[in-house]
């Protein structure tokens, strides 16, 4: 793999580089029609989703599902979010983003919640795969954070610096996980959260990926 200088970005991939909202708000309301609720607003959404997933459930349900409905609502979900994806693009500018963080000769690698065995081919179709070290999706049961996640996936990255690393992603549970390895974090708001939600972190919070770049680069110098 080779060592590596200077700064890295661990980019996140679901509402972060890959535009996918709409998938996400009709998988969800699939969802929420295996336990009766009304269907979801991209608004509302954002303004209460958070992690671990059963605790977004819980804001709406006003209790935690029961594992027998979070096994239901998570396979319909999933079933629902593979068939509309293939509609969904990247984020605007994001190639280029990716190219030119490669160009100026930085490291850069992917960790996701999304399923690995889904998640490299969809990469890979993109034509983005190169520009990263690593590409690494969840390998056990979803709904958990990233945190541990995080750890593992900067462990297996040659000569990466935790202190020279910054995160982009749309979540909290983002900062949660980079903060959780002693890296810095941007959140993006054009994902899963509100802007006022993402405040609340306490780290810098833009609506372009450029801005998140250019951040990530003033942050990691």
């Amino acid at each position: 793999m080779g060592k590596q200088a200077g700064a890295h970005i661990v980019w996140d991939w679901n509402g972060t580089l890959f535009h996918d909202n709409d998938a996400i708000i009709g998988a969800t309301n699939a969802a929420f029609v295996e336990l009766g609720l009304e269907p979801i607003t991209l608004e509302r959404y954002r303004a209460l989703y958070c992690v671990p997933v059963p605790k977004f459930y819980e804001r709406l349900l006003g209790r935690l599902p029961t594992d027998a409905e979070w096994q239901v609502m998570d396979e319909v979900f999933h079933r629902y979010y593979a068939e509309h994806r293939v509609r969904c693009g990247l984020t605007a500018g994001a190639a280029e983003l990716l190219a030119g963080w490669r160009s100026a000769g930085r490291s850069q690698s992917l960790l996701s919640m999304y399923v690995h065995d889904e998640l490299v081919p969809l990469v890979r179709g993109f034509g983005i795969e190169p520009y990263f070290l690593r590409v690494d999706g969840r390998t056990g049961p979803s709904g958990g954070s990233k945190a541990e996640h995080m750890v593992r996936h900067l462990e297996t990255l040659t000569g990466v610096d935790a202190e020279r690393t910054v995160v982009i992603g749309d979540a909290a549970d983002d900062a949660v996980a980079a903060l959780h390895v002693g890296a810095r974090a941007v959140l993006y708001t054009g994902g899963s959260h509100s802007r006022a939600s993402l405040e609340g972190v306490g780290v810098p919070v833009v609506d372009t990926l450029q801005e998140a770049v250019e951040t990530a680069e003033r942050l990691a110098a």
